[in-house]
């Protein structure tokens, strides 16, 4: 391991020392047992209650960088002022979630509190606001937030490479360690919190993508969700950041895992699937990622706004002098607006130049049209937020010189702060709003738009909401709410002429269009606020933990390397004892071993036995008790090479349509007379697909044919797999015939051939000669061989084995089975053999080399 991790580990293992000074009341006690300082000394002592606890309701634990409060100090410097940010998405979320379930915020304040009043400020904002504050020092806040947060992950997921240090910045291992150890302190206060029976805790954003492993760690079976607010990269921009593995392995330790677009969730699953080998399916209805047993959900949901919060904001600002003010200033011009967070990725500038040519392309737009820009503060320490600014304000100037004239300005720029109820009558007043942000997250000013164009509900006649229900959006299609906007013109904002072409189609459009557009704008706005998005992100949340309590739990890995494996309770690790100890007390025994995977490593090039296995296999056979047989979809010519030292191994080779039972006997075959004419139909299907699939390749067996896209990109052969499956199942409709999808294979063979099939002959053989097996050890690591698994629970099978035989039906690989029981991989399969080759009557329990399972 590298030098550089070592300091890493320590802080990912969750080996910090108990907190120390005042306890702070909080409203419900940790039901969880044991300290924090001995979170990673014993994994088995990481809490995970067997049965979940009664004694109280559900809870939410809403996790984010910062709290939905607003801190100042008081006029006489002497203590704070705390009141809600009712800007906060955060803070309405809530309204979405059951009345009865208590939510408690865990975050940072926007303000520096002394240590000393920290205390203090907790216990007022834990009384009053339900908040629990988490205090970050100085130095690690400064890395983690303007560093890490703001240099690294905030460029990268809005596409931006550090091909320079002035360009996002070259990793820095430091900024790395303050995001691990500022994520630890929110965990801390989690921890401090949490009854992990009961309690549901949702995380919020970029900022804490590793607090996941931190939680999972210390509660197996804690219930989490995590959503992503921002962009998440395609995987040639997210695989170029230095940490991205522990990223996506800390993410994964989320039960629920949710993103505003089919897009951003595509890109993450893509991600997994090429950085982690993980595969995603489709799941009545959802995305569903396995995970060591464990099935993340993908949640695919956009942000709404708070619909009554707006409303109530519009009656306010409808009673002000400022709604008039701007009336009258605007009497006479197309007012077109622009709202955004001064950054590099709003495209603002984009917009000013976008301006000035639709006043050029379109000179009756001159003296009338006015573009408001406001510029709303950064949110942090950005990168070239001088630059940004400096540039708008030159576009700006220069454009208002060519086209301003007395009285009239084309653009206005507002680079200040504006109060959501002055934002509300530019909102009132606005023609078209125009977003072009070049990448962004959600974006909900569109959002925001579109209710105040809607107006008051049971407003009075005289308001300044009352009034013709209309709306226009120009939308980048670049930002999360663009796909739910589809009554929007939709641009390109680096495409400068065409954006200034959809202004001018915008603000020209007949009223009569502008209604019908706000009318289906408003429909899916009203219908899908704030609320409906928590209330359907906690339903989410708890029909992925439903089974949380019935799955046995172990945490396993270092680090980032940390997860979770969840089983089923029948579903077991093979115990060298147990195993051992029913093979010495057997009279009749029969061992079935796959090939690849099983007793073969995967991605062995060489992939003949070696010389132990040969050995092993010898010493099973030459036990007359015995019957060996090795279960491949490999061909017999190649088999019967390789265990040619084997004289009394059983081979049966492709998946079963060959089987021979030992070296001096003839080959049987599945099905005589068996018609092989389909292959002329499948071969030149298969050749399409490898000549425009680089790194597959067919194999051609006696019976079957096999196209391979092991060593092809991953998506592309997989989709083209999927494309070929439906493609030969039609072609093949009325042909005796079977297409299987695999492990990187696609395969074609006769029906009636499976390595189910080739095991009951195998013990109907072994029951005619009177050999009824008493120990079946069947072993398998693919999709073909659950064929073999499930035959053990037919009823008809129970007659052609001993009345109670020891089945040890086992696959390779902790992963949904029908097998009772898993080996970890090959080396562990070989060792597990090897003992059993030297398990001898004479012998004791278990030699040294052949320890028991933990």
């Amino acid at each position: 391991m590298s030098k550089s991790y070592v300091n890493l580990l320590d802080l990912a293992s969750g080996n910090f020392p108990t907190m120390e000074g005042k306890r702070r009341r909080f409203p419900r006690v940790n039901t969880a047992p044991g300290n924090l300082s001995d979170v990673d000394d014993d994994q088995a002592r990481s809490v995970s209650s067997d049965q979940p606890s009664s004694i109280a309701s559900d809870r939410m634990i809403i996790v984010a960088n910062q709290l939905p409060v607003k801190a100042n100090r008081r006029e006489d410097n002497k203590g704070w002022i705390f009141s809600w940010n009712e800007d906060a998405l955060l803070l309405h979320l809530k309204d979405g979630l059951p009345e009865d379930m208590e939510v408690l915020y865990v975050g940072s304040l926007k303000v520096s509190v002394d240590p000393r009043e920290q205390d203090d400020v907790s216990q007022v904002l834990l009384d009053k606001f339900r908040c629990v504050p988490t205090f970050l020092p100085p130095d690690i806040l400064s890395k983690f937030y303007d560093g890490f947060c703001k240099r690294h992950l905030w460029p990268l997921f809005h596409y931006m490479l550090p091909f320079s240090a002035d360009q996002g910045g070259r990793f820095d291992r430091s900024l790395w360690e303050a995001y691990i150890s500022a994520n630890k302190l929110f965990f801390q206060k989690v921890v401090e919190l949490i009854n992990p029976d009961e309690d549901y805790v949702w995380i919020h954003d970029y900022h804490l993508m590793v607090l996941p492993t931190f939680l999972r760690r210390r509660f197996n079976r804690v219930r989490i969700g995590f959503f992503l607010h921002s962009p998440f990269p395609s995987s040639e921009i997210y695989s170029t950041l230095t940490v991205r593995e522990e990223i996506l392995k800390a993410l994964l330790n989320s039960d629920v895992i949710g993103f505003h677009t089919f897009d951003y969730a595509r890109h993450f699953l893509t991600c997994c699937s090429r950085m982690l080998g993980l595969a995603y399916q489709s799941k009545r209805g959802y995305l569903g990622l396995e995970f060591y047993g464990r099935t993340i959900r993908i949640k695919i949901m956009p942000v709404g706004v708070h619909m009554d919060w707006i409303e109530s904001v519009m009656k306010v600002a409808d009673e002000e002098s400022k709604m008039a003010e701007l009336k009258q200033k605007f009497q006479g011009k197309t007012m077109l607006l622009g709202v955004d967070d001064t950054d590099i990725f709003k495209g603002i500038n984009l917009k000013l130049l976008a301006m000035e040519q639709m006043l050029k392309q379109h000179p009756r737009w001159q003296g009338k049209a006015v573009l408001v820009q406001i510029l709303n503060p950064a949110r942090g320490k950005g990168i070239d937020f001088e630059e940004i600014l400096a540039e708008i304000q030159e576009s700006c100037r220069r454009i208002n010189e060519q086209f301003g004239r007395p009285g009239y300005e084309p653009i206005i720029l507002i680079d200040r702060a504006v109060s959501i109820n002055e934002r509300i009558c530019y909102y009132n007043i606005a023609e078209c709003v125009v977003v072009t942000a070049v990448r962004d997250g959600m974006n909900l000013t569109p959002y925001e738009y579109v209710v105040c164009r809607q107006g008051i509900t049971g407003s009075k006649s005289c308001s300044n909401f009352d009034g013709p229900k209309k709306s226009m959006l120009v939308v980048s299609e670049f930002i999360g709410c663009s796909p739910s906007l589809s009554g929007a013109i939709r641009i390109n904002p680096w495409n400068v002429e065409t954006t200034g072409e959809a202004m001018n189609v915008a603000i020209s459009m007949l009223d009569s269009e502008k209604e019908l557009r706000h009318e289906k704008h408003y429909r899916y706005v009203s219908t899908h606020d704030v609320a409906y998005w928590s209330r359907s992100f906690l339903q989410d949340m708890q029909r992925a933990c439903a089974d949380h309590f019935k799955r046995r739990c172990w945490g396993i890995g270092f680090g980032f390397g940390f997860r979770v494996v969840a089983l089923d309770p029948n579903f077991r690790k093979l115990s060298l004892d147990a195993i051992i100890s029913a093979y010495r007390g057997a009279q009749t025994r029969a061992i079935l071993l796959d090939y690849d995977g099983t007793v073969m490593p995967q991605n062995s090039i060489d992939k003949s036995p070696s010389q132990k296995v040969i050995s092993i296999m010898n010493t099973l056979c030459t036990d007359p008790k015995n019957t060996v047989f090795i279960v491949t979809g490999r061909g017999r010519e190649s088999l019967s090479k390789w265990f040619s030292p084997c004289q009394r191994l059983g081979i049966a080779a492709e998946h079963g349509y060959f089987l021979r039972w030992s070296q001096n006997q003839e080959w049987e075959i599945c099905r005589q007379g068996f018609e092989f004419g389909w292959m002329k139909i499948v071969e030149p299907v298969m050749q399409l697909y490898t000549e425009s699939t680089d790194g597959s390749s067919i194999e051609t067996k006696e019976s079957a044919l096999v196209w391979q896209y092991r060593d092809a990109d991953p998506g592309f052969g997989s989709s083209q797999a999927k494309e070929m499956l439906d493609h030969l199942e039609s072609v093949l409709a009325n042909e005796p015939v079977a297409v299987k999808k695999g492990q990187f294979i696609v395969e074609v063979k006769p029906q009636e051939v499976s390595k189910g099939h080739v095991a009951e002959k195998i013990f109907s053989s072994m029951a005619e000669n009177g050999k009824h097996a008493d120990f079946v050890l069947c072993i398998g690591d693919d999709r073909s061989d659950e064929d073999m698994f499930e035959i053990f629970d037919n009823a008809m099978l129970r007659s052609i084995l001993s009345p109670n035989p020891s089945v040890f039906a086992c696959t390779v690989g902790q992963k949904p089975s029908k097998a009772t029981y898993y080996l970890d991989d090959t080396t562990e399969v070989i060792n597990m053999l090897e003992c059993l080759s030297e398990a001898f009557d004479s012998l004791p329990p278990v030699e040294e080399g052949c320890e028991s399972s933990p």
